[in-house]
């Protein structure tokens, strides 16, 4: 990168002398993690941690002390999303900067990134890190070396896609799962936002619109991803429109301005593989299941890991 005070990639490639020994060897994890990471140091600001996000379609990035290289903690979307409304770290906008979202926005990224976290060897087994993210509901772990420094990092749907075949014929309606939930067009920012993060939800489908109270919770109408907020959030015409430095101002979007409409939904006969094919042609996590236009269910990378660690 060009400012490599900012942002430092740790690389695993070139020409490096490998030992040979036994206990050096590298678990099969690393088969499939990534090697080259891109992490930030932790005086990084929020904003600008939230745009090298968008910059690299990640949903998390690794925070590293510029100069040994250790790992120090992790911050994911879930974070922002929390600080921007959805939970207790929201408290450095409402408290601490008096709902200045402007000026909070400035704040470290250490002071919202997660420090108590789970890494594992990288000489780890898939297996291993399978029942690890499982048991502890985690979209990707760190992987360490034996002086702390991180080796890589492997996510959901690193494992997911590359063990898909093993579950291939297992269909969609396995795995979902019925209980959603959704919100509807008309709901503000705020509001959104705490329902994924008190939920662990990093999507929420969009419904209504049927003249019918009964139909309206049922018709999809849209999507809303962490994502989608990041990138609104991150998006120079919402500084440039803004009226105030107020957070309530921000929080008040209603989420028809953000949310994706006519998303990608599957059917519940769709196969694990093809869904997998589809998560990675469309580089997307989670879909709505959808049957005759009514939410079923939804699936995503976490529900996939679950049908392969069967096998």
């Amino acid at each position: 990168m060009k400012n490599k005070t900012s942002i430092n990639r740790k690389s695993n490639t070139g020409a490096v002398e490998r030992e040979t020994k036994v206990h050096d060897k590298e678990g099969d994890i690393m088969a499939i993690a990534t090697r080259d990471v891109i992490s930030i140091p932790p005086s990084k600001s929020i904003k600008d941690t939230a745009k090298v996000m968008m910059e690299h379609e990640f949903r998390r990035l690794p925070i590293t002390d510029p100069g040994s290289g250790k790992l120090l903690g992790i911050v994911t979307v879930m974070d922002i999303l929390d600080f921007f409304g959805g939970g207790k770290k929201f408290n450095i906008i409402e408290k601490k900067y008096e709902d200045n979202f402007l000026a909070a926005i400035n704040e470290p990224i250490k002071e919202i990134m997660t420090r108590d976290l789970i890494t594992l060897s990288n000489k780890a087994s898939i297996g291993d890190t399978i029942e690890t993210m499982l048991a502890n509901q985690l979209g990707a772990i760190p992987l360490t070396d034996s002086e702390g420094k991180l080796a890589g990092i492997v996510t959901e749907r690193d494992i997911a896609l590359s063990l898909a075949g093993m579950a291939g014929k297992e269909t969609v309606q396995d795995y979902m799962s019925t209980k959603v939930f959704t919100t509807t067009p008309g709901t503000p920012l705020e509001g959104a936002c705490k329902i994924m993060v008190r939920n662990g939800l990093r999507r929420i489908p969009i419904v209504g619109g049927e003249a019918d109270i009964s139909k309206a919770a049922k018709k999809l109408l849209g999507i809303l991803t962490s994502t989608d907020v990041i990138r609104f959030l991150n998006a120079k015409e919402l500084f440039d429109h803004l009226n105030s430095n107020l957070a309530t101002d921000v929080l008040k979007t209603v989420i028809s301005e953000i949310m994706v409409e006519d998303p990608v939904t599957v059917e519940p006969t769709m196969t694990i593989g093809e869904l997998c094919e589809l998560f990675a042609e469309r580089n997307i996590g989670g879909v709505p299941v959808v049957k005759d236009d009514k939410v079923l269910g939804i699936i995503t990378e976490r529900d996939i890991l679950n049908a392969v660690k069967r096998y």
